[in-house]
């Protein structure tokens, strides 16, 4: 007897129509998916075709400890859906695909206004699909504290950008780097016009329009004349932010703060796209969170290495990032500067107090007892620096949500100071700008309840052509203020350099273009 060989049948997601209509039916959203098995599609090489300038699509990758690819990442297409709030005062486009313009105000507080859209966006998530699906993606700026804390009203604001946007997209997609899997997601919600069925009939639509666009070739970005690199200009000239710390110092040593992280603003004129920055970025500073948002009139490029406030299945997690040193030349000279970083007194009551403020943070919305120290005082290596690094988590109480987890972490102290209200107001008075999404958050929150979040750092606002970078240190009592000002300086290298290497990106494909 030959012996015979059984096959199962793999879901790739045609059972979802029928599970989908019947949801709808009920007055439920759900996920209609598809999975197909690829190993030639990479997300930048799909965002490419796929993407559309200024629509609010994104893309979310991950590189852990500086080289290991995370295993799954993320891009959005198409929302049909955005909130944005300037202040207490929130707005909500439900036509966002056929009308950019048809915001409607939303009665209540921003803060009241998000809790409110992230529940209406709550669903199951089939066991087939990863946990980590979002349906909101998007952006606080650093000013949102200003809705849980009372402090001085903003000054200039350089960027004009609303202080949280988030979207919703119509086609969610993630890319599976083990298993080499593309999930095909388009979420359907019984809002709005249309029967069960053709809202069924709309989701197929676009799962087939990305199949489509998959099979055509990958475009290239357009080259774009520039006769020569931009210089790097600065918001204030580098005595004028020594002089912020030494007022800074005068605080602490008044004894009102222990702590405190005051930023300052560098600008390069940037005429290419948006992609190309980002193309350059993800290779030259891999992080732990990669992030293109692409809004109309702005876009938001990131690589930060840390995490603002992270809920999975019930934790809450706070990894405070203090304590820095330039990377070396070679292996010995990393191994110098992180022996020098580690037994440095300055960086390590700095960072002690930014964990012990981590800790309080997680404590907030935590059941009693179940704050932990999981790692503390290791090291991660980024392109252009090194940081102390440690982990907190927490178990979230039964009457919190992820909204309150993120803002009993926000701001975190490690981009405003210890205790962190009373710098916050003094980051008010020293700064001659507000910072708008700098050491805000960029992040995203799931059907199923939980979050995920970064702080913004190594981060630009591209806006009108301009490539604008925030960088901070961290000052204590002894701080030297020509030190902080070249921490900046190598902080906002990542970026400077991931400029400069897509104008040489750039320059290559115009002589490519010429011998065509």
């Amino acid at each position: 007897m030959k012996p015979r060989i059984t096959i199962e049948k793999e879901n790739n997601g045609q059972d979802s129509d029928k599970e989908a209509l019947e949801k709808l039916k009920q007055g439920k959203a759900a996920l209609l998916w598809r999975k197909r098995i690829t190993d030639i599609d990479t997300p930048v090489g799909v965002m490419l075709r796929a993407h559309q300038s200024g629509r609010g699509d994104f893309l979310l990758e991950s590189v852990e400890g500086g080289s290991n690819r995370g295993r799954y990442s993320f891009i959005g297409l198409a929302p049909d859906l955005v909130f944005k709030a300037v202040g207490d005062k929130a707005e909500i486009n439900r036509n966002w695909l056929q009308n950019h313009d048809d915001f409607s105000p939303v009665e209540g507080d921003s803060l009241t206004a998000m809790r409110q859209l992230v529940a209406s966006c709550q669903m199951d998530i089939p066991s087939e699909l990863p946990s980590s699906i979002s349906s909101l993606v998007g952006y606080f700026s650093y000013e949102t504290v200003g809705l849980v804390e009372k402090l001085p009203k903003p000054k200039f604001d350089p960027l004009n950008v609303p202080d949280m946007l988030f979207v919703r997209p119509t086609l969610f997609l993630v890319f599976d780097q083990v298993t080499d899997a593309l999930y095909m997601i388009a979420p359907v919600w019984p809002d709005g016009a249309g029967s069960p069925e053709e809202k069924v009939a709309t989701a197929l639509e676009v799962i087939q329009n990305i199949t489509d666009i998959l099979k055509e070739p990958i475009p290239s970005l357009p080259a774009v004349k520039v006769d020569q690199l931009p210089e790097i200009k600065r918001a204030m000239p580098p005595k004028a932010y020594e002089d912020i710390v030494v007022q800074a110092k005068e605080y602490i040593k008044a004894g009102d703060i222990f702590q405190i992280v005051p930023a300052q603003r560098f600008t390069v004129d940037f005429p290419l796209p948006p992609m190309a920055l980002y193309r350059s970025l993800r290779r030259i500073n891999p992080s732990p969170f990669l992030y293109f948002l692409d809004f109309p009139g702005f876009s938001l490029v990131g690589s930060s290495p840390e995490i603002l406030v992270k809920l999975q299945d019930g934790e809450v997690t706070i990894r405070p990032l203090a304590g820095t040193r330039p990377r070396g030349r070679n292996s010995f000279e990393d191994q110098t500067l992180r022996e020098s970083l580690l037994k440095d007194p300055k960086e390590r009551a700095e960072h002690l107090m930014l964990l012990d403020l981590g800790r309080n943070d997680v404590g907030r919305v935590s059941q009693a007892g179940s704050v932990k120290v999981t790692d503390s005082f290791s090291i991660e290596y980024y392109s252009h620096v090194m940081h102390v690094v440690s982990n907190v988590v927490g178990k979230i109480r039964p009457d919190k949500d992820a909204l309150d987890a993120l803002f009993a972490g926000f701001p975190a102290g490690t981009v405003s100071g210890a205790p962190k209200v009373r710098a916050c107001e003094i980051i008010a008075e020293l700064e001659p700008e507000t910072r708008g999404p700098y050491s805000g958050g960029v992040g995203y929150f799931s059907p199923n309840g939980d979050m995920d979040s970064c702080i913004v750092l190594r981060t630009a606002i591209l806006k009108d052509g301009v490539l604008h970078i925030k960088a901070g240190a961290g000052i204590v009592a002894d701080s030297d203020p020509a030190s902080e000002q070249r921490e900046c300086e190598a902080k906002a290298g990542a970026l400077i350099a991931a400029a400069q290497d897509a104008f040489t990106q750039n320059d290559i494909l115009l002589k490519q273009s010429a011998k065509a």
